[in-house]
């Protein structure tokens, strides 16, 4: 028998990382300041969690002037949407298993 969490993804269990790519998913690209808004995070403690997105790949990150000031913008790769939902549909079949 399958186990009810194989399919749930260890950088998914912090409530930051969850926001950030459910924000992500549902948004085409979302800047610094507004997913540090969104989500009402630091900037160090935003910048750790989009840094372990970025490493497994999850996020895509774009760097660019505007004007003089320097943008961030976030966006989630097919790959990171994949597995995301992956961890949801996990996280659904634990809860209807349980009830």
């Amino acid at each position: 028998m399958k186990s009810l969490i194989t399919n749930i993804n260890k950088v998914f269990e912090s409530r930051v990382r969850l926001g950030i790519m459910s924000a992500l998913s549902v948004n085409e690209k979302l800047d610094f300041n507004s997913l540090k808004e969104l989500l009402d995070l630091t900037d160090g403690n935003l910048a750790s969690h989009i840094k372990a997105l970025e490493k497994e790949e999850f996020i895509l990150v774009e760097k660019k002037f505007v004007g003089k000031k320097p943008k961030t913008s976030y966006k989630i790769t097919k790959f990171g949407l994949i597995e995301f939902k992956k961890h949801l549909n996990a996280l659904e079949n634990l809860i209807k298993n349980q009830l």
